[in-house]
C-alpha cells in the first residue's frame, strides 16, 4: 500500500540522508578515524559545525531525538565542558585543520534552554579553535518559552543570523496535548523580541496533523502564522516516529495514531503553501517557504543537499565528512566517558561510495522540488535521466514529476509526499529496510 493511501502508522518517512542509518554500523569506526586523518583534497567543499545541545523542558510527545528532560545545573555543565574538549579534539585532525566554516547550527533539544552565561562561555571555548565570523550562516533553534529578550540579545551577539522559532501549532490545547511546553502567548512575546533585537532571518516551523487537530485549528493555525510575517516558515507533516512517547502508547494499546492521516495532512501542507504563497511566499522546499529576498535563504539546507562536509559534535550527533558518514555514542555515560579517555566518542559510521554521494545528493535536492540533471553530469559525470531512468519514468507517468531535458521537477502532489519517492532511488539492498 502506498502512503498517500495510509493512516499515521508508528515510523520514520523523513529522509535526511543516504544511506540509511540502520546499516550504519561500529565495524567502520576505524575507517571513519582514518579518514580524519587524511588531508582533505586542494578543493574540499563547504564545511559546516552542527552542535547538538539535548536538554529540553519537556520532552514533545512525537519527539524521536536524543534529549534529556531530567539534568540538573551541573549535569549541564558537565555536558558542555564535553561538548568542548570534543570540538578541540577535531580542531587539528587533518581533514579538518585549517578549514574555515560556511555555517554553523545549533540544534536540539533545545539550544536556547542555556543561560546567557553559559552560551557565552561555550562559544568562547569553541571559538579558540572554530571561529566562525565569516560563516555565511549560523543558525540557533529556540523554544519561544525559553526566551527572554536579553538571552535573545546574547544570542544574536554570539553571531547567530537565523533564528528558528519552534512554534508547531498556535492552539493551545493541541500544543498541550503534544507535549509542548509553550503556549500561544509565549510565541507572540518571542517573536516580538526576536524582531526588537534585528535577527537577519527568523524562521518559524509549524506541524501540520499534530495530535488534536482539525481542518479548523490547522487553518487558523496558517493564518496566526501569516500576521507573524516571519522571513521563512517550515511546515512538516506529523510523523509518529519510533522510539517516541506517542509511539509507546500506540505500541503498547495496538491502537491507531490519534493524528490526521497522510492524505489529510498533504490537503492542510497544500492549503498552507497556497496561503502563503497569496501572501508572497515562495515555495523552496517540501517543507519550506520564504519571503523571495536574501533574507529567506537557507546555507546548511543548500550546503548539505550539496555534498557539504558537515562536523557534528553532541551526544548521539551525526557527521559527514571525507567520505564517512558517523554518529556519536546516543548513550550519555558513553559519550562523556570517552571524551574523559581523550577519544572521539563515534559509535557507528559508513564509508560512502561515489555512486552513494550522488543518490544522497540526488533524493535530498529532489526535496527543493526541482534538479538540473547538468549539475550531475559535471559533478559526477553521470547522466542520470539514464541511470535513474525506471523510477523517473515511474513517477513521471503517477503525475509525480516532469521531466524536460535536464529540469526534473516534481508536481506539487509530488512534493507533498517526496519523502515516500524517495526509496525508488535507493540502491535494491536499502530498500524496504528500516530507514533509522
Amino acid at each position: 500500500m502506498d502512503l498517500q493511501d495510509r493512516e499515521t502508522e508508528v515510523g520514520s518517512y523523513f529522509v535526511a540522508t543516504y544511506p540509511p542509518f540502520s546499516v550504519w554500523s561500529a565495524d567502520h569506526v576505524p575507517a571513519a578515524t582514518a579518514a580524519l586523518d587524511t588531508p582533505p583534497p586542494d578543493n574540499p567543499p563547504p564545511l559546516g559545525l552542527y552542535l547538538h545541545i539535548p536538554f529540553c523542558r519537556t520532552r514533545c510527545k512525537f519527539c524521536y531525538y536524543r534529549v534529556y528532560t531530567d539534568k540538573n545545573s551541573r549535569d549541564v555543565g558537565t555536558y558542555l565542558e564535553a561538548l568542548m574538549r570534543e570540538t578541540a579534539l577535531y580542531a587539528d585532525r587533518p581533514a579538518l585543520a585549517g578549514r574555515t566554516l560556511e555555517f554553523v547550527y545549533f540544534g536540539g533539544g533545545t539550544p536556547s534552554f542555556l543561560s546567557s552565561s553559559q552560551l557565552e562561555r561555550l562559544i568562547a571555548s569553541i571559538n579558540q579553535d572554530w571561529p566562525w565570523n565569516d560563516a555565511r550562516e549560523v543558525t540557533f533553534e529556540c523554544e519561544p518559552g525559553t526566551l527572554q529578550k536579553s538571552k535573545l540579545e546574547t544570542i544574536k551577539a554570539l553571531g547567530t543570523t537565523r533564528l528558528s522559532l519552534g512554534v508547531e501549532h498556535f492552539n493551545d490545547d493541541i500544543l498541550e496535548r503534544s507535549g509542548r511546553p509553550h503556549r500561544s502567548p509565549e510565541i507572540f512575546r518571542a517573536y516580538e523580541w526576536a524582531r526588537e533585537v534585528g535577527f537577519d532571518q527568523v524562521n518559524i516551523d509549524l506541524i501540520a496533523g499534530m495530535v488534536g487537530d482539525t481542518e479548523s485549528t490547522w487553518r487558523d493555525t496558517v493564518e496566526q502564522a501569516l500576521t507573524l510575517d516571519a522571513d521563512s516558515v517550515t511546515i512538516y507533516q506529523m510523523e509518529v516516529p519510533h522510539n517516541t512517547l506517542l509511539a509507546r502508547t500506540l505500541e503498547s494499546s495496538n491502537g491507531k495514531a490519534p493524528v490526521a492521516d497522510w492524505a489529510t495532512k498533504r490537503a492542510w501542507g497544500d492549503e498552507a503553501f497556497r496561503r502563503f504563497e497569496d501572501a508572497g511566499y515562495v515555495v523552496s522546499s517540501a517543507y519550506t517557504v520564504v519571503k523571495p529576498r536574501d533574507a529567506g535563504r537557507f546555507v546548511y539546507r543548500d550546503a548539505l543537499w550539496h555534498g557539504a562536509d558537515m562536523l557534528g559534535v553532541g551526544v548521539a550527533s551525526f557527521s559527514h565528512l571525507a567520505g564517512m558518514q558517523f554518529q556519536n555514542f546516543d548513550d550519555w555515560n558513553e559519550y562523556l566517558a570517552a571524551l574523559q579517555d581523550g577519544k572521539l566518542p563515534i559509535s557507528r559510521a559508513l564509508p560512502v561510495t561515489k555512486h552513494q554521494s550522488l543518490i544522497r545528493e540526488l533524493v535530498l535536492q529532489l526535496k527543493l522540488g526541482c534538479v538540473d540533471a547538468g549539475y550531475f553530469r559535471s559533478k559526477f559525470a553521470v547522466e542520470i535521466t539514464d541511470v535513474f531512468s525506471e523510477p523517473l519514468d515511474s513517477l513521471a507517468s503517477d503525475d509525480m514529476l516532469t521531466v524536460q531535458g535536464d529540469d526534473i521537477r516534481l508536481t506539487r502532489a509530488g512534493l507533498l509526499r517526496v519523502d515516500s519517492l524517495l526509496p525508488a532511488f535507493f540502491e535494491p539492498q536499502f530498500r524496504n529496510i528500516r530507514y533509522t
